[in-house]
């Protein structure tokens, strides 16, 4: 029986179709450096990755290499037909610029007073570069509709909601719970007692109607309790207050006698 030769392993698919050998020439797209350059989002992005493709120095950046590779990129650019944003032909003239101050002779200076053309850009490049990491751990965060998706429930039965069961002595006990919960509620009504000033001082107008003098004691009766006594002395006060009775004392500490304003005084009892 002759033997089968076995098919070589196919190197790629290319519309459908297996390919086993390598082209001759390798074929690149005219979109392939379009995609690669617009990958950048900006001057500062690609000289980003001039210097860390090449692991440079941030801080003592070789300003003639970068600044050659990224006048590369830019021709590229401009060959292809590109549309040149301007702030990569700004960033072309900065560069262009820190190269030339670089190449220039540096003066005696001060010392502390000597300033390193590229100090800026490094500045930029670092805060680039911090806000770029900042992004790309936020983006490693769980998306929805691109790492997961929400799921919704349906549920077409009716939904029947079981209470508990009540028996006699759970019934009793909430009885029971109520009736306590009575004797520690009592309830107390007060009524308010209908006393008036002005009442009070047409009694004590009345008692004095003869003009003669009353002990201060006998307009007060303390058999009817403490209110009355209070509205009572807010009439005589009332009445002191507006002219209406006059009240004297003989020396201090004797007793206080009390008469109508304007009565003519009478002997008092002996």
């Amino acid at each position: 029986m002759s033997e089968i030769a076995a098919l070589p392993e196919p190197l790629a698919l290319i519309f459908g179709q297996p390919v086993t050998e390598l082209p001759n020439d390798l074929y690149i797209p005219p979109d392939a450096l379009r995609v690669m350059l617009e990958r950048f989002e900006g001057p500062l992005d690609l000289l980003l990755y001039l210097i860390r493709k090449q692991n440079l120095d941030i801080l003592d950046i070789p300003m003639a290499v970068v600044t050659r590779q990224y006048m590369d990129y830019v021709e590229a650019m401009r060959v292809q037909q590109l549309e040149l944003a301007a702030e990569y032909l700004l960033m072309a003239a900065l560069l262009i610029e820190i190269k030339s101050r670089m190449l220039l002779p540096k003066p005696a200076v001060v010392e502390g007073d000597e300033h390193d053309p590229r100090a800026e850009l490094v500045r930029r490049l670092l805060e680039y570069e911090q806000m770029k990491l900042a992004a790309f751990e936020i983006d490693q965060l769980p998306m929805a509709g691109r790492d997961f998706s929400w799921a919704a429930a349906w549920f077409d039965r009716e939904m029947v909601v079981r209470l508990p069961e009540v028996t006699p002595v759970d019934l009793k006990n909430a009885w029971m719970a109520l009736l306590a919960r009575a004797k520690h509620t009592k309830s107390h009504l007060v009524k308010p007692d209908e006393l008036s000033v002005r009442e009070q001082m047409s009694q004590i107008l009345k008692q004095l109607a003869d003009g003669a003098f009353k002990e201060f004691a006998e307009l007060f009766d303390t058999g009817r309790g403490v209110p009355l006594l209070v509205v009572s002395f807010i009439a005589v006060l009332e009445l002191t207050k507006e002219g209406m009775i006059a009240v004297t004392q003989a020396e201090p500490y004797a007793p206080i006698y009390v008469r109508l304003a304007g009565a003519e005084p009478a002997p008092l009892a002996a």
